[in-house]
């Protein structure tokens, strides 16, 4: 196998099933892989880092030794290099922590094809400190010590002698399947049957789970909460600090699942806000957004002012316009603190930002900073209640409304909607439109919304809820993405 054109592989950690843990080179390699090669304890956002023409090859071990698909995972490194590509190799953790990127290493440097190692953040450490735990401590353990919780391909096990008299944290990692062997094993060798274990099912994710108990009562727990891997196993003194030091559980929106309903290009913003706070997230928009600008932009010469109720409407204009010079004569103003943050990153401050967070607000402020006459552009949407012509009569000013983009609706089947609302509890409207396509969507079924809590941005989209029978459980007190995350806080 020659050829000219050498690739390159770099063998990646990915951390722990949550890409926060990634690393910032983890990513840059991500981002420049032609080819992404990676396995079932990935985080599916880290995948998304990746360009839209990489190809993507899913090799995953599932709970198993590897064996035959490993062989076939070298194998497929060394091919894909060799055919001139930078590859990606993705795996959960540490690639040298139980990891087998030595293996693949081993075949690749077969072909002299050049290589880097990233380290990732092994789940050994990480899973331990999302629990609470630390798997070192003063007083408690001096040491740590990590194992697969599998037996060798020969079926040989572990010096469980030896291992039972060690002082330290002890780590078991893939160890669910064997751990009445674990447990029997250490105590048949001497170690206390009362000594603290913790089990931690699906570490650093939004389902992670932590079952205690001691060696001799642990095997019993783990039957009765059904635990299933990925796990590992943290026996020792320390896992008696969880109660003082867990804090992934004590976020502020901890265990509630929130629904995010806006449209694809915005909802990342909002979700990764709520899933800091340590909401359960899930995402089905309503909604579509696309660019409708039309206008002339010589035409601004004309105009005394120009209003924006949206960060989409900051978005779209923005993007169209060819010289921000054209804007020099205009007074500014917006909406909501998000508008307000959009456009100063296009290095314009506005010059006022009504209390209320709504378009009537712009318009009686506008009168404060223009002469009676004057035209005034209002930036906004297809479907804005913007009532232009009414303004114009109630201020004396000359309102005209420029579409910058149009939002459309998004059709899902009432069955695909009905499975969704199953995992959640809070259904969050960041706009009327969003909830006229939900409405359409389950066919005005409201029986579908038993137990759960409908979260408004504000006044307009609550009427518009109302109007259709539903019932707001929350409204946000400050009316963008922010006060809302805010509210359900507050539950």
């Amino acid at each position: 196998m020659v050829n000219n054109k050498m690739g390159k592989v770099y063998i990646i950690g990915a951390g722990c099933g949550n890409i926060d843990l990634l690393t910032l080179k983890g990513k840059r390699c991500i981002e420049e892989a032609d080819c992404v090669v990676y396995d079932r304890l990935i985080d599916p956002k880290v995948l998304k880092l990746a360009k839209k023409d990489a190809e993507m090859i899913y090799l995953g071990k599932g709970n198993t030794e590897g064996g035959l698909i490993q062989d076939e995972i070298n194998k497929t490194l060394a091919k894909k290099a060799l055919e001139g590509k930078i590859v990606a190799r993705v795996k959960g953790g540490d690639p040298f922590v139980f990891g087998r990127g030595g293996e693949e290493i081993e075949e690749i440097v077969k072909y002299s094809i050049p290589f880097e190692i990233v380290p990732g953040i092994s789940s050994s450490i990480a899973v331990p400190e999302y629990a609470g735990i630390p798997v070192t401590h003063r007083g408690l353990a001096r040491s740590f010590h990590v194992f697969t919780g599998h037996t060798m391909e020969n079926g040989q096990w572990h010096d469980f002698s030896t291992i039972a008299k060690l002082d330290g944290t002890l780590v078991f990692l893939m160890g669910i399947k064997n751990l009445d062997l674990i447990t029997g094993d250490l105590i048949k060798n001497g170690k206390n049957s009362k000594t603290p274990v913790a089990i931690i099912e699906k570490g650093t994710s939004e389902n992670q789970r932590v079952t205690v108990g001691t060696l001799e009562d642990i095997v019993e727990k783990s039957k009765k909460e059904k635990i299933v891997p990925p796990a590992i196993t943290i026996i020792g003194d320390v896992v008696n600090m969880r109660e003082t030091f867990k804090w992934f559980e004590n976020q502020p929106l901890s265990g509630k699942r929130v629904l995010v309903t806006r449209d694809n290009n915005q909802s990342g913003e909002f979700s990764e806000k709520l899933r800091i706070k340590g909401a359960i997230v899930r995402e089905l928009p309503f909604i579509k957004i696309e660019n409708a600008y039309n206008f002339d932009e010589k035409k601004l010469k004309d105009y005394s002012a120009i209003l924006f109720n949206s960060p989409n409407g900051v978005k779209y204009f923005m993007e169209n316009i060819k010289d921000i010079r054209s804007l020099g004569h205009l007074k500014v103003g917006v909406v909501g603190a998000k508008t307000d943050e959009l456009l100063r990153d296009y290095k314009i401050i506005p010059d006022f930002i009504p209390e209320k967070y709504m378009g009537l607000e712009l318009a009686k402020e506008v009168v404060n900073y223009t002469e009676e006459g004057d035209k005034i552009l209002f930036v906004t949407s297809d479907i804005s209640p913007a009532n232009c012509e009414k303004w114009t009569k109630d201020y004396g000013r000359n309102f005209e409304k420029l579409v910058a983009y149009k939002t459309g609706k998004d059709i899902h089947s009432k069955d695909e909607v009905a499975k969704i609302l199953d995992e959640i509890e809070y259904i969050t409207f960041l706009s009327s439109s969003t909830v006229e396509a939900f409405d359409e969507s389950i066919q005005n079924d409201l029986e579908l919304l038993k137990d759960k809590k409908i979260v408004s941005i504000g006044p307009v989209t609550t009427k518009t809820l109302n109007e259709l029978g539903y019932n707001v459980a929350l409204e946000a007190k400050v009316y963008d993405v922010d006060g809302v995350i805010d509210v359900i806080g507050e539950e």
